[in-house]
């Protein structure tokens, strides 16, 4: 993404809305997969963390990176917006195995020769990157036996729109599957997370091996 894409992003961060201090279990760090609050699973879907480095794509505001840091991983979150890098930075840094960095997520595989045991994103870079371009790039730099994990809306509920400013991939289970194996991964499961209440859009979980 060039410049303009930046300032796209920078343009939706400024409507960013704080999350909460606690969640409905009263913690003060959680992570969650879906985009409904205290809804679906949680960090359990990438194993155990600790000791692990860990790469999150499009990590905003930092929270989901930062629950993980204070589990023990050694964190890492890219995004591409200058302000979010910020304010992660600013609110999540004292937690100490965390950095956060400004770059388009392409450039940073690209660029990066760090390799991660757990590469993940949460409605996040995945969503908005050609896979035919970063699924080989998040493979190089996967440690043997690493996990990528992603969640997004379903293709099946959310299909491509004309007149988008950004574009969004929206690919079915059968697609995804095809080019994860393709790039180089196995051990491939796609899910749909249902919704809380039935009409609303569930979540697609998906989690590959390296």
């Amino acid at each position: 993404m060039g410049s303009a894409q930046a300032e796209i992003w920078e343009r939706y961060a400024a409507r960013y809305v704080p999350r909460r201090a606690v969640n409905a279990a009263g913690a003060a760090t959680w992570l969650n997969w879906t985009q409904y609050p205290d809804h679906g699973p949680d960090e359990a879907v990438l194993g155990d963390v600790r000791g692990k480095r860990v790469l999150e794509l499009g990590s905003g505001a930092g929270a989901n990176l930062a629950h993980l840091a204070t589990l023990g991983a050694v964190c890492t979150g890219v995004d591409i917006a200058p302000s979010r890098t910020e304010v992660a930075g600013r609110t999540w840094g004292h937690l100490g195995e965390l950095e956060f960095i400004t770059a388009d997520a392409v450039e940073y595989l690209a660029g990066v020769s760090t390799r991660f045991d757990i590469v993940y994103s949460i409605f996040g870079a995945v969503w908005f990157t050609d896979p035919e371009v970063l699924l080989p790039l998040v493979r190089r730099r996967i440690s043997d036996g690493g996990a990528f994990v992603f969640s997004q809306p379903p293709a099946s509920d959310l299909e491509q729109e004309g007149g988008q400013v950004i574009r969004q991939w929206h690919l079915s289970a059968d697609q995804w599957t095809e080019r994860l194996t393709a790039a180089g991964f196995g051990a491939i499961e796609v899910a749909v997370v249902d919704a809380p209440e039935p009409g609303l859009t569930g979540t697609l979980l998906v989690r590959a091996l390296y």
